[in-house]
């Protein structure tokens, strides 16, 4: 009975041995093999010259390691023209040569090993089988796991780093079995042409829109469809939006008045609710804007002059990272309308219903705020409450009633989001976010 738990039918057992303290199973194994062949010429033969143990662990049986004592032979080869004249016996479904392990155990390590990794899957090994380290199960999933050979069809191709920022390679994916097939050393179009030369079958590469990956695919499989797949498609377009909005991004406070106009009467003045959580002024943003463009006319002042980046960043005290975003740029950078949302904003309304109603006392607002669920400190309310009554001053009552009964509390938003709501499907927007997209484009428009 138990000669059908043996790894192959050409082994016989010849006795069995239980160490229960051990929890180990001890077999000796021979095999039956009566013709072996020579592993050099292929020649078969039958005169025998000696024999040896093997000692071998495999696969386990319910909580028993098993052990393998299998006596091989060694043969004479009869060619005697063949470099080998003693060999041993091969036994091709049990072990391979010089190997302490089963083909069926080392299989078994190589399925762990891919599904858990190196100390995990030595960990899970060791419950049932001798004891293995993790590079054990790492070495066994790098040599001894060998696929049954695939062609692939529709590759992808993509960068990916060795070190960030650094050093980048190629990987290589088959998009049919969704798995990696090769990892390439860096992302020059020769190397990819290479790869896809010596695997012919390949007849569609979908890639990324680098012109380095479009040449080394036109050499290497002429013949194969390249395909710009759709998320680098989105990705590209969406960096080119928020680029063009980062340029142009008074437009985006344009667009936000004109969606608060409806609200708001004809109230298009920079105090209006764009401007009302602000801790800046228009006023200001513009000098800060005027200060930073004279410190780009005067880099690219140096720069026309041969003056290097790293003396222009000395001589202007400025950053050599953003001496080289100044020169590259081509035109002026603009900064991004960055916005950071306020645990306050969902409270502005109810803030301003209250200024009406003529409570204008920090503390007091803060208490109610906090009744309302506000979980923000009373310093912020107060800063937001006197900064709004500087705001107001500026205005006419008929303004000021306008501005405070309002029930919007539309904001500019920040680039990033601003892209993000261009690239959405319109149903997925609210109505404030798909009026401030048809009032951006309006506007785009006309530049």
């Amino acid at each position: 009975m138990l000669a059908h738990l043996l790894p192959d039918a050409a082994l016989r057992l010849e006795a069995c041995h239980v160490d229960a303290t051990a929890a180990q199973i001890t077999l000796l194994v021979t095999s039956t093999q009566t013709v072996v062949c020579c592993p050099l010429c292929n020649r078969g033969t039958q005169r025998r010259h000696s024999r040896y143990e093997r000692t071998l662990t495999d696969l386990p049986w319910a909580a028993y390691r098993i052990c393998l004592r299998l006596r091989v032979r060694k043969f004479f080869c009869d060619n005697a023209t063949c470099r080998r004249h003693i060999f041993t016996e091969r036994l091709p479904a049990v072990v391979a040569p010089w190997a302490r392990r089963t083909l069926r155990l080392a299989r078994y390590l190589v399925v762990i090993g891919l599904a858990l990794g190196g100390e995990a899957g030595a960990r899970l090994a060791c419950q049932g089988t001798s004891h293995v380290s993790p590079d054990t199960v790492l070495r066994r999933v790098r040599s001894g796991h060998r696929q049954a050979q695939h062609s692939t069809r529709v590759v992808g191709v993509d960068d990916w780093a060795f070190h960030k920022g650094h050093r980048y390679g190629t990987i290589l994916v088959d998009l049919e079995r969704r798995q990696p097939i090769d990892l390439l050393p860096d992302r020059e179009a020769a190397t990819l042409a290479a790869w896809l030369k010596a695997h012919p079958g390949i007849q569609i590469i979908t890639r990324d829109r680098a012109a380095k990956y479009a040449e080394g695919a036109r050499e290497g499989a002429p013949h194969a469809i390249q395909v710009a797949d759709r998320w680098h498609l989105l990705k590209n377009l969406r960096e080119a939006v928020q680029r063009f909005l980062t340029r142009q991004h008074a437009r985006l406070e344009q667009a936000t008045v004109s969606v608060t106009q409806g609200q708001l009467l004809e109230y298009t003045t920079t105090a209006g609710p764009v401007a009302m959580l602000s801790s800046r002024s228009a006023h200001e943003r513009q000098h800060n804007r005027a200060k930073r463009y004279a410190r780009y006319c005067q880099v690219l002042e140096l720069y026309r002059q041969g003056v290097s980046q790293k003396q222009i960043a000395h001589t202007l005290g400025m950053h050599t990272m953003t001496v080289r975003t100044f020169i590259r740029a081509g035109t002026f950078p603009e900064r991004a309308t960055s916005r950071r949302r306020s645990q306050l904003d969902p409270y502005v309304a109810f803030l301003h219903q209250r200024w009406v109603a003529g409570c204008k006392n920090p503390t007091q607002l803060w208490h109610e705020l906090g009744a309302q669920g506000y979980r923000g400190t009373s310093r912020m309310v107060r800063r937001y409450v006197a900064r709004l009554g500087q705001r107001l001053k500026m205005l006419t009552p008929e303004q000021r009633t306008q501005i405070l009964q309002a029930e919007t509390t539309f904001k500019t938003p920040s680039v990033r989001r601003a892209t993000f709501w261009l690239l959405k499907p319109t149903q997925d927007l609210t109505p404030d976010q798909a009026s401030f997209i048809t009032q951006l484009c309006a506007i785009s428009a006309e530049i």
